[in-house]
């Protein structure tokens, strides 16, 4: 496919990637001269004629979708056997692979994502156009921190139901219940999505997870979602009620439109009130599924405020002392039951706390919490324990997540109880290891492919930039690059390199009439070769142009051929002139120099004024002379 031209007008270059449905290259607008990004459709769905028609009605519905968070779909088509579309080229990478690298995102983050989908769906949704896809995949995360989501219309366009294999297995995580059973969708099926997104930015794992696509979607269907605060305690109370919400099993709980959504989160990024309802109070102790031991799923109903069995200590079915005589008490608040449940966590703590320093010997201390700390403080906070601990071996490494002078790792690790003397060893960042510098390769000559493929050898990065034109490098090959061959670079960096257009043409005009000198120059300047021939010319005076070929627009580098005038052809001299008076004679010996008799003296004139024939006057012969006369 590499350097495969689609519809006479965009070039393929490298692969970018390949999905379930389609491969995505990097390739080259020759019109505009941009790069762009194509999407060609895999076989087993370009010779489905359905489907075809479906990706075209949905490929010109995407195309209309104009949003900064949308990425822009310029082109679609069809090349022999090959359906394509032309989108934006984007630089940056998709959430999903942050997510894997970074880990859990912070959360206004994530609500700053989540808002700006919320904004792409709206128009989406407004065009009446489901996402059907919306996952980290899809969501492209640019330099400057903003989104684009991608693959609008196509998901619908494939508009297939999970399969026993697991080719849909990255979708399945995503999709909404309804979309796994089959039924009808809406924009709240792209807002559930949307809320396994933010779930998943927001503690680094996805809700469910299983070994195929039929298995995670039963739990879609079946299944409440662990807290995103019992993954990661960092995500607050009220992020954690709008995702929760955005997955509810009934669409009708959940956000009703994206607009709505977007308002909550910008609600909360602004710190104000954030009111959802009671759609997420009791998502905890909602009916959750679980599988029983002989492998079907069973029902666990909520726990309610009658007596029941627990399956460790009977309760009697009667009356019990202290609960008939009662009064009723009033729902206990949900500060009131966190208020409890952290004092109750507290009061273990501190229980355990007590019993392990009962325990432990009493030659012995924890080893204290050096995280976060420069070495400066860290040094500090071990001479507070009055030379009970000594600092052992400071060190420095690379970081990519720990800031230049902070603490990476301590050993003993803190917590550990240890003796007196124990040296603890401490590791400091120095910082995001810096890129190697590598020799930047010569591209010129070569096809994108090719190029890319040098530059990866040496851990660089290519990009095509505008096209040129080119007298010495054919078209579609590399005729420059940015930085140049054999010059500096640092891993991990982007060259630049410019295809060629070919030669160009430009206008070589019709210089008649003109001095040949001038129009020889004027054409040279314009990239034309010149070939002067001569000419009598009653009309046009000696040193000027009689005609040129060819004239107009040409292809640079092509041979111009000026006809230059060498004035009026003489009159040629005739044998009766030679029968004239003596004085005649004397007048022509005197003009050739020549005091012969007149005949001898007729020959030696014709020979000595034209030694190119008797068709040719009595002219200077030279061009430089010729060209002179015609400045």
């Amino acid at each position: 496919m590499a350097d495969r031209v689609l519809g006479g007008r965009y070039t393929v270059q490298d692969k970018i990637g390949i999905g379930g449905m389609a491969t995505v290259y990097r390739g080259l607008d020759n019109v505009l001269g941009r790069t762009v990004a194509i999407k060609t459709m895999l076989p087993q769905y370009a010779a489905d004629p359905s489907f075809a028609a479906r990706f075209k009605q949905e490929a010109q519905a995407a195309a209309g979708l104009q949003s900064p968070y949308i990425v822009g779909v310029y082109d679609w088509g069809r090349d022999q056997d090959t359906y394509y579309i032309i989108m934006e080229y984007l630089r940056g990478t998709d959430l999903k692979s942050g997510i894997r690298k970074h880990g859990a995102l912070d959360c206004r983050k994530v609500a700053q994502i989540g808002s700006q989908i919320c904004q792409a769906l709206s128009v989406a949704h407004k065009h009446d156009i489901i996402h059907r896809d919306i996952k980290p995949q899809n969501i492209m995360v640019q330099p400057d921190g903003n989104i684009k989501v991608m693959d609008f219309g196509i998901a619908r366009a494939k508009n297939s139901h999970l399969t026993a294999d697991n080719s849909v297995l990255g979708t399945a995580h995503y999709v909404s219940p309804e979309q796994t059973q089959g039924k009808e969708l809406g924009p709240t099926s792209d807002l559930y999505s949307l809320g396994i997104v933010m779930y998943e930015a927001a503690t680094g794992k996805v809700p469910f997870d299983g070994d195929d696509a039929i298995s995670v979607a039963l739990k879609q269907v079946q299944e409440q979602p662990v807290p995103p605060s019992q993954i990661n305690p960092n995500v607050d109370a009220t992020l954690e009620g709008i995702i929760l919400k955005c997955m509810q099993k009934n669409p009708a709980d959940r956000f009703q439109t994206a607009d709505e959504l977007r308002r909550v989160l910008n609600d909360y990024l602004a710190g104000r009130i954030v009111n959802l309802g009671e759609a997420t109070s009791l998502i905890s102790a909602a009916p959750t599924n679980v599988m029983n031991r002989n492998g079907r799923t069973q029902s666990m109903n909520r726990t309610t405020a009658t007596p029941m069995q627990t399956g460790r200590i009977p309760v009697a079915s009667g009356p019990q002392h202290g609960l008939t005589d009662m009064p009723e008490k009033k729902p206990v608040s949900k500060g009131k039951v966190a208020g409890i449940v952290i004092g109750a966590i507290t009061v273990i703590a501190l229980i355990a706390f007590a019993i392990t320093s009962l325990m432990a010997d009493p030659e012995q201390q924890a080893i204290p919490n050096l995280a976060g700390m420069t070495e400066t403080q860290a040094r500090a906070a071990i001479a507070k324990y009055n030379n009970y601990f000594e600092v052992g071996n400071v060190t420095q490494d690379y970081s990519d997540t720990v800031e230049e002078g902070k603490l990476i790792s301590q050993d003993p690790d803190q917590g550990e109880m240890k003796g007196k003397g124990t040296k603890i060893n401490l590791v400091f960042s120095k910082g995001k290891q810096p890129a190697a510098e590598v020799t930047v390769p010569n591209l010129s000559g070569k096809s994108p492919s090719e190029a890319n493929a040098e530059l990866e050898k040496v851990g660089l990065k290519g990009t095509a930039g505008d096209s040129v034109e080119s007298d010495s490098v054919e078209s579609g090959k590399v005729a420059s690059q940015d930085p140049v061959a054999g010059s500096t670079a640092k891993e991990g960096d982007t060259i630049t390199y410019h295809i060629s257009k070919g030669k160009g043409k430009a206008d070589a005009g019709d210089h008649s009439g003109e001095g040949a000198n001038s129009a020889k120059s004027a054409l040279e300047s314009a990239g034309f070769s010149v070939d002067i021939e001569y000419d009598y010319s009653s009309d046009t005076a000696k040193g000027y142009v009689i005609s040129q070929s060819p004239t107009g627009e040409q292809e640079k580098g092509a041979t111009i051929t000026l006809t230059v005038s060498q004035g009026a052809k003489p009159a040629v001299t005739t044998s009766a002139a030679t029968s004239s008076p003596t004085t005649g004679n004397s007048s022509h010996n005197a003009t050739t120099g020549n005091t012969g008799s007149s005949n001898n003296s007729n020959s030696g004139s014709e020979n000595t004024g034209n030694t190119g024939g008797p068709s040719k006057p009595t002219t200077p012969g030279s061009g430089s002379e010729d060209l002179a006369d015609g400045q």
